[in-house]
């Protein structure tokens, strides 16, 4: 955690006239926000709106999420600053459980797996139940959030106990949802997609459906229908 530490001076006062005071100096302009960079989770941090929808565009169609921050708001800013930074994109589905879950979140470039599997999040206290539709980070154990999540395709409220924070939940395109391609279960290896990326899943599970891109939509923006694509 950074510490912002702050430096006391103590002034002197002469006893002879001091010298007239020189002119007082402008303050130095604030320094702009970073720019939003992949690889520096440092310039991904901006806070969410209390509530927004993200278009998730898939190769079944689109997927239109509303996040509510009030459920889980840090991970409702990390979902927030990944989507808009289309961090998502060319990400596989690579784990689908019929009646329980979708998952997703490794990147498809390793160099980013890499540098964002150590920006860990500390949890949220679990304040909505993991109903279907809904979508929440995976976690390997406590304050382990990173940039996996799923959707839940059934009413999983075991979860709730486990630490699993909703966030969110699908409010258009969950048909879509339901027909992302499971047959591959759970097998291709999330080590293997964390070290090789999208060069190991197009060799070996090449049917798997992926994010093709990912975006904010503006407040009061009607969702656009979902178009499902080849």
């Amino acid at each position: 955690m950074k510490t912002l530490l702050i430096s006391l001076v103590a002034c002197g006062v002469a006893l002879a006239q001091a010298p007239a005071p020189a002119p007082a100096k402008k303050a130095a302009p604030a320094a702009a926000p970073a720019a939003i960079n992949l690889s520096d989770p440092n310039t991904m941090k901006a806070k969410a709106p209390d509530v927004f929808k993200a278009k998730i565009t898939t190769s079944k169609g689109d997927v239109i999420i509303q996040v509510n921050r009030g459920w889980a708001p840090m991970g409702a800013d990390r979902f927030y600053n990944l989507i808009r930074a289309n961090f998502f994109k060319d990400a596989a589905f690579f784990r689908v459980v019929p009646g329980f879950m979708v998952q997703f979140g490794i990147p498809a470039r390793p160099d980013l797996a890499a540098i964002w599997e150590r920006a860990r999040l500390i949890d949220d206290r679990v304040l909505q139940s993991n109903k279907r539709g809904t979508i929440t980070f995976a976690t390997a154990g406590p304050n382990t959030r990173t940039t996996q999540l799923f959707i839940n395709f059934g009413n999983n409220t075991f979860l709730d106990g486990q630490g699993f924070a909703p966030f969110g939940e699908v409010v258009e395109g969950m048909d879509i949802v339901d027909k992302i391609f499971s047959g591959y279960g759970e097998t291709p290896n999330q080590g293997a997609i964390q070290a090789q990326g999208k060069a190991y899943l197009d060799k070996n599970f090449p049917n798997l459906d992926k994010i093709i891109t990912s975006v904010i939509l503006p407040a009061d923006a009607p969702a656009a229908p979902a178009t499902p694509t080849k």
